[in-house]
């Protein structure tokens, strides 16, 4: 079964001064890693052992090649991926906390990941059953709004799942924060949604005292599994019938760029491994393979936080053994 993550890749440069530290006398390094939430997603799915796609559109730079390479060196595949020499790669220039918590500073808009259009899209792309995972950054102009919504509407006509992961940036946006009702159109749209407490906070526009209304709003238009993450705390889960929460294995956090993730990753990759198409979805969310999806994706999430980069801290099934979770490519 097919995961195919639609949207950006971008270059993280990741800074070698922990933020808010006083300053040092020797130059400020970055080293360049391979990154973007939606390319994070499909690495963390084909290292995994998934059958994973990315389709995105990268500037015809060394920046574009090297994220091009690392995602097939991955297990990728990158057939659906375009170049354009009529923009740049984006850049993320990343410095982390004490804690690993990181910040970023965007070199995006102009990127060439807004330049993708529908004409872009192979009609080989959405072959046999498969699941559409996108995130925002997607929506910040209107162009590759039209662009991401057409894509779904393309899934969804070939008959495969979706999920998005909200993944919020609002130093994207044109006003600097992210505009509610488009995400929300998006969300509405979903199969599977992904949000940090934080981010659905902010969705549900009146803050924390308006989100359970929101759940059960996004639950009754369409969606069948929102996921709630919230650092290493549990992850909370509701479906249309059944609601609970996971908590994720206690590690040091050395770096959260990649944590949500390798989270989403490990859980489509379980979805993909055990055919759960749409017509099966809802019957799987009762079943108690559903509660150990949720756990290897912990695991999966975990194991990314406690490594420096974006696709070198995804794990394999292998890296998550020696780890300590365990785990089996499928339960």
């Amino acid at each position: 079964m097919r995961v195919v993550c639609f949207g950006e890749a971008l270059v993280d440069m990741l800074s070698n001064r922990i933020s808010g530290a006083a300053s040092i006398s020797e130059p400020e390094q970055f080293t360049k890693f391979a990154g973007g939430a939606p390319a994070n997603a499909a690495v963390a799915v084909a290292k995994l052992g998934g059958n994973a796609y990315f389709s995105g559109m990268l500037g015809e730079d060394m920046f574009g090649h090297f994220l091009n390479s690392a995602l097939a060196a991955e297990g990728v595949n990158t057939d659906h991926v375009k170049f354009t020499d009529e923009a740049k790669t984006a850049l993320a220039f990343v410095t982390l906390d004490s804690n690993g918590e990181r910040s970023f500073e965007f070199y995006r808009p102009p990127a060439a990941d807004l330049l993708f259009r529908e004409e872009h899209l192979s009609p080989e792309l959405f072959t046999g059953t498969g699941i559409l995972h996108i995130c925002s950054n997607s929506l910040t102009e209107k162009a590759i709004e039209h662009t991401t919504k057409a894509v779904v509407d393309r899934a969804r006509a070939a008959g495969w799942l979706v999920s998005l992961d909200v993944n919020l940036r609002h130093d994207l946006w044109p006003a600097g924060i992210a505009d509610r009702q488009t995400v929300n159109s998006l969300v509405s749209q979903a199969d599977i949604v992904k949000f940090s407490l934080e981010e659905l906070e902010f969705l549900a526009d009146e803050g924390a005292a308006d989100v359970e209304g929101f759940i059960s709003q996004q639950l009754q238009q369409g969606a069948q599994l929102l996921l709630i993450t919230n650092g290493g705390l549990p992850v909370r889960w509701m479906t249309r019938s059944h609601s609970g929460s996971v908590q994720p294995p206690c590690v040091e956090a050395v770096d959260t760029t990649a944590g949500g993730d390798g989270f989403i990753g490990g859980f489509l990759y379980q979805l993909s491994m055990q055919t759960v198409s749409p017509d099966r979805l809802s019957e799987w969310l009762g079943s108690k393979e559903f509660m150990r999806a949720l756990e290897f994706a912990c695991a999966c999430g975990a194991h990314a936080v406690s490594r420096k980069g974006a696709f070198v801290a995804l794990p394999t099934l292998e890296s998550l053994q020696t780890f300590g979770f365990g785990m089996t490519a499928s339960y």
